[in-house]
């Protein structure tokens, strides 16, 4: 089954979406076409892909060393690899609402979870790519800037797994890995909560609460980490 094609008011609502007109309208056709929709006329966004991973990687990397002119290279990379991830992709794609113009066959359009956030973050790549090409540079940077700048300079950007950071934090100033303990579990087993425990030798213990014991020993390191200033605590957490 064929996808259909985008009208000519659907390109025109999604030149203004992402701020950038085209000289070749085919191009923005070739970014939303997933490969399913077996079309003739237009290739898919497969190459595109590829060339707007490598763009995203450059303008983010020149967006983070102008944003954080302290930031060592380690810091650089990890928000780096969270900021050009499938899922901060696909949040851009969420947030442009792209689902209503990617041309997909039938058997994609029912696929769900982490296969449709690839094909949402895939498409974002893409876009990326036809700028570059129909724009230059400076076209696909001005849609980097307006859709991560506010998410790159996020207090929490930085922050990745909370007990490795805790784990390499311990083994680095007090050559011991933390402990977790499982305090208590209350609840129904439909909604239960966990009460874990973390400690450190030479530091206060902290406690977490959540659904899952992985989940509340993540409360507790992120809670450690951020008393021991390790972290920066999350303004949007009160």
């Amino acid at each position: 089954m064929k996808a259909k094609a985008l009208s000519a008011e659907d390109r025109s609502k999604l030149e203004e979406l992402i701020g950038h007109h085209f000289a070749d309208k085919q191009r923005l056709d070739r970014a939303l076409t997933h490969a399913s929709t077996g079309s003739a006329k237009v290739s898919n966004y497969e190459r595109l892909e590829f060339l707007g991973d490598r763009v995203l990687g450059l303008c983010v990397a020149e967006l983070l060393f102008q944003s954080f002119p302290a930031a060592a290279e380690g810091e650089l990379s990890v928000r780096l690899n969270q900021l050009v991830s499938a899922e901060s992709c696909a949040q851009v794609a969420d947030e442009l609402e792209l689902h209503r113009y990617i041309r997909t066959g039938a058997d994609v359009k029912k696929l769900t979870g982490k296969r449709m956030l690839n094909v949402r973050a895939d498409v974002v790549e893409s876009l990326i790519a036809a700028l570059y090409l129909d724009g230059g540079l400076e076209a696909a940077r001005q849609f980097i800037l307006r859709n991560w700048t506010e998410r790159a300079t996020r207090a929490d950007g930085a922050r990745r797994d909370a007990k490795t950071e805790l784990q390499e934090w311990a083994h680095a100033n007090f050559a011991v890995t933390p402990s977790y303990r499982v305090e208590d579990r209350s609840g129904p087993d439909h909604d239960p909560r966990f009460t874990v425990t973390v400690e450190v030798k030479g530091v206060a213990p902290e406690t977490g609460v959540d659904r899952s014991k992985r989940a509340a020993e993540q409360v507790a390191a992120t809670k450690m980490l951020e008393r021991e200033g390790v972290w920066q605590k999350n303004s949007a957490e009160g």
